[in-house]
């Protein structure tokens, strides 16, 4: 897993340029840079201040919590970030809805130590 650095030199993981909105951010960047109206540096500025973007939204504005219960498959340490792979998982959500899905893939990142800043 690979991580950003932003101009004030913190560490934002590029975990969330996976999902969709990150995925059709970086093909638009890409087309963009095809066509020539931007340059690579400058879509990359822009694909590290989504990392920064999204962490910090997500972090401050998401309450939400879940219950998770299914079948460990495997998990895994590396440089400070944990996955854990569920099969045949059940998700019971705050509203008590209950979700059963075949597979969840959990990523856990180590958060930033706000006595650094």
């Amino acid at each position: 897993m690979s991580a950003s650095i932003t101009a004030n030199k913190q560490l934002y993981y590029e975990l969330y340029r996976r999902s969709s909105i990150g995925m059709q951010l970086t093909d638009a960047l890409d087309e963009l840079i095809q066509s020539g109206h931007i340059n690579p540096v400058l879509a990359m500025r822009v694909l590290n201040e989504f990392d920064k973007s999204i962490a910090t939204n997500l972090a401050k504005n998401v309450k939400a919590k879940a219950q998770l219960k299914g079948h460990l498959k495997d998990y895994r340490l590396c440089e400070e970030v944990w996955t854990f792979r569920v099969r045949n998982a059940t998700l019971k959500l705050d509203n008590s809805e209950l979700l059963d899905v075949d597979k969840v893939k959990i990523v856990a990142c180590k958060m930033a130590d706000s006595t650094s800043k």
